[in-house]
């Protein structure tokens, strides 16, 4: 009779959420500020990493939010006959699994991507260089907007809207590293900042160290393409090295098991 009453309530509950009379969205929504306090600090630049511009962070994350809420409300809606402690834990802790899936998953794409992802910073502040021989470095970095990869131009606005509204302190090129915590970034950001301040007499001398820096990091992520590429390889070889011995193994064993019936 129970298990009835509970389908009957879950298609009713099913086709107001489908009418709009149940909004699991609006109670997201209304209650945004509180949600947004579970919002991982990198959320935002593992996003734009691997969807582009093109897709709201926090229209993902109240995605999230709202999956989450869903599997735990179903769960304690199906155990609420015999409804204890213990399943009410179970429930909240398959909820918070569903709402960090989405998060493990889209870091586990930029580890994977690491070294590609890692290449952008460095590519983009080669061509700064450049523009910094001839211009200060917020008109460089201003200058060099269009030509910047597409996952740091929001991040590069918002630094340079910052100087230009007269804040000369690090803190507009601390708050871009760790929008964008690539390999160094800090660092980088750190001798940018130096760079600006510096006097003309010494520009040239600052943009050395800047640029044997850059040529570091660069080296280092060819260094780790042909790591990754040697050890994709050495895997690829011991893989075949394996199957081939396998099917030694098994031929070996046939033709023995062959002579014996003989």
């Amino acid at each position: 009779m129970y298990f009835e009453i509970l389908i009957v309530a879950a298609i009713i509950i099913f086709i107001m959420a489908y009418n709009g009379n149940i909004s699991t969205s609006q109670f997201i929504d209304d209650n945004e500020m509180l949600f947004r306090k579970l919002k991982e600090d990198d959320w935002d630049f593992y996003v734009k990493m691997k969807y582009g511009d093109g897709v709201n962070p926090n229209a993902l994350f109240n995605k999230r939010i709202r999956n989450g809420v869903m599997v735990a409300g179903i769960l304690l809606f199906f155990f609420i006959t015999k409804l204890n402690y213990i399943k009410i834990i179970f429930a909240i802790l398959v909820g918070v699994a569903i709402f960090k899936y989405e998060y493990i998953n889209i870091k586990s794409y930029y580890k994977r991507h690491l070294n590609e992802i890692d290449e952008m910073l460095p590519h983009y502040l080669k061509g700064l260089e450049i523009l910094i021989q001839h211009y200060t470095v917020p008109v460089a970095m201003g200058k060099s907007m269009n030509d910047a990869p597409p996952i740091f131009r929001e991040g590069l606005q918002q630094l340079v809207n910052e100087i230009n509204a007269g804040n000369d302190t690090i803190n507009p090129y601390m708050e871009f590293a760790k929008t964008y915590p690539v390999r160094d970034s800090m660092r980088m950001m750190r001798l940018l900042y130096r760079l600006s301040l510096g006097r003309q007499e010494r520009k040239q001398e600052q943009l050395l160290a800047f640029s044997r820096s850059i040529s570091s990091l660069q080296q280092k992520a060819r260094d780790t393409k042909y790591k990754n590429r040697l050890e994709k390889m050495e895997s690829k070889t011991m893989h075949m090295l394996v199957t081939t011995g396998i099917g030694v193994m098994i031929l070996l064993v046939l033709a023995v098991l062959q002579m014996m019936s003989v």
